[in-house]
């Protein structure tokens, strides 16, 4: 049985429209124009326990009301969802048992006061015993190095301590289900990496269900195995990473460097050859033409002093995967 399942699930917005300036104002007051914008459309599927799945989109696609519906924040118009079992907006209480949501651009930590504070009150929120509390903060705060940190104000805090914090305030209970709507904004390289790392060893280990939405594509091929993509309010495609690529970016690129700058001619297989001097980024699909063919005919025709075989970039393939789609 999944442990989430979404069935036909829609959600929309009423939004009011003003006319700029005073008079729009006054115009506002007598008749007021709304319109609708239909968030999520009639999105279905399901999460079996232990995945790690991410859930991708450009801004409005409809990525973060779906994080609010499974999390009971906001009630579909439509559709069925269930979470372990339950109605999360029907069964508030024992569904945030078992979740935790951290928003990226959104603090669960009270503002002035040391992150330890919160993170008790959330002990007694939760009803976490004692001893857990204290065994599940210690290693939270150690595997995410934020021991130092947890007496300093959280307004005080760089955005890099206040994202391991928030994490920290999202487990701290131990649920079994981790949504994550943007966690690495802003974070730096080291703290990127971290945190990745942290969330693919607490998923490996203790089996929690995450589900991420993000606009880092390197975060997304680090961590997920499956990728679900979105675009007005409509799922898109739903599979893995390599499938992905095999469906919007199937080319590789094989980048060389002459030995001294020359003409490329009658490479058979290849779909573009750019040049840059000596440098040459030659595109081919490897399903028509083997990269060792390809290699071997430029051998043919010049002297190479490097080389190196590369997919498309991830973020350049959802790029033009959002361009197909007309995102």
């Amino acid at each position: 049985m999944p442990q989430i399942r979404l069935e036909e699930v829609c959600k929309r917005y009423v939004i009011a429209e003003r006319e700029p300036g005073f008079y729009g104002a006054l115009r506002g007051l007598v008749k007021r124009k709304t319109c609708v914008v239909q968030a999520v459309d009639r999105i279905s599927f399901s999460l079996e326990e232990g995945e790690l799945a991410g859930y991708i989109g450009p801004n409005g696609a409809g990525k973060s009301t779906s994080i609010k519906l499974m999390s009971g924040i906001l009630c579909p118009d439509s559709g069925e969802i269930e979470v372990m079992g339950r109605t999360p907006w029907k069964q508030r209480e024992q569904h945030v048992a078992d979740i935790g949501v951290v928003f990226g651009q959104k603090s669960q930590l009270w503002w002035d006061t040391p992150a330890i504070d919160s993170f008790e009150l959330l002990r007694d929120i939760y009803k976490v015993p004692q001893r857990d509390y204290k065994r599940r903060l210690d290693e939270l705060a150690g595997r995410l190095d934020a021991e130092s940190v947890l007496n300093t104000p959280v307004r005080q805090m760089s955005l890099g301590q206040r994202m391991k914090c928030e994490l920290i305030a999202a487990l701290l209970h131990g649920p079994r289900i981790l949504f994550l709507d943007e966690p690495t904004i802003g974070l730096d390289a080291v703290t990127r990496i971290a945190v990745r790392e942290f969330l693919t060893e607490l998923n490996r280990r203790e089996g929690v269900t995450m589900i991420l939405t993000t606009h880092d594509m390197d975060d997304v091929e680090a961590l997920c195995r499956r990728v679900m993509v979105v675009g007005h309010g409509k799922l898109l495609f739903d599979g893995g990473m390599d499938s992905l690529r095999k469906t919007y970016a199937p080319n590789r690129l094989l980048k060389i460097r002459l030995s001294r700058e020359m003409e490329l001619r009658g490479l058979q297989g290849a779909e573009s050859v750019k040049r840059n001097g000596p440098d040459v980024v030659i595109s081919f699909n490897p399903e028509k033409i083997s990269a060792e063919r390809m290699i071997a005919q430029v051998a043919g025709l010049a002297p190479i002093a490097d080389l190196t075989v590369e997919s498309t970039d991830v973020e350049q393939m959802i790029a033009d995967m959002y361009r197909e789609l007309q995102l």
